[in-house]
């Protein structure tokens, strides 16, 4: 039993970390390089959540009060996130859309952001993140249009929104994802034609696009 309790609190203080981390991404301002090991100002600001925590039946957060620097509390690291190249936050009950300023990590590979109870729209200036390669917004509650601005992550190789309630077309300009290998639209509310311009996808070797309204014929 002592054992199980260890890699439970284990578990959880990775999650707490994981969390705080992307509140970090929801109330930082501009993004600067100039963090000190023990005076981020926007570190302390995210970890603010304790507050909302009011149920802690292993301890996970005991480190976490003002007898020691908010940098030094257990499962805690200070500074900023421009180095981040992954994301992977699935599986969660989030709250709200997906903050806009995970656009700033220009340095991002892979978002994994699926079955996490996410609202809104997608963010258009996620074609920040130019180095993206895999974006996963899959299982999330989100609305609106696929940003076609999406068309310019050159590097792309999958791009999976599943069951989400997504309208509008798939954009032409798609087209020009000329890295994608894997597009995963199934279970939306996209209408109108599959764009001819997608036999340009030469690496392009999974494609779903079911459960949705499209009509027309498929492109030969």
């Amino acid at each position: 039993m002592k054992i199980e309790l260890q890699l439970i609190a284990s578990t959880l203080f990775r999650l707490s970390a994981i969390h705080v981390f992307f509140l970090k991404l929801c109330s930082e301002g501009p993004i600067t390089t100039n963090a000190t090991p023990l005076g981020n100002e926007t570190d302390r600001l995210a970890l603010q959540l304790k507050n909302a925590i009011t149920n802690d039946p292993l301890g996970a957060l005991s480190s976490w009060n003002e007898s020691l620097h908010f940098c030094e509390w257990r499962g805690i690291t200070c500074g900023n996130l421009t180095f981040l190249r992954s994301i992977e936050l699935g599986d969660n009950k989030f709250h709200g859309a997906i903050p806009q300023e995970v656009g700033r990590l220009l340095r991002l590979r892979y978002i994994n952001l699926s079955h996490a109870n996410f609202e809104g729209e997608i963010p258009s200036n996620l074609t920040n993140c130019y180095n993206l390669k895999v974006l996963d917004l899959s299982r999330n509650n989100l609305t609106g249009k696929i940003p076609f601005e999406l068309d310019s992550l050159s590097k792309l190789s999958a791009l999976i929104l599943i069951a989400n309630h997504l309208t509008g077309k798939i954009s032409p300009s798609f087209g020009n994802l000329s890295s994608l290998q894997a597009l995963y639209l199934v279970d939306n509310s996209l209408e109108g034609s599959i764009p001819k311009d997608l036999g340009r996808l030469t690496r392009l070797s999974n494609l779903y696009v079911g459960a949705n309204e499209l009509s027309g014929m498929f492109p030969n």
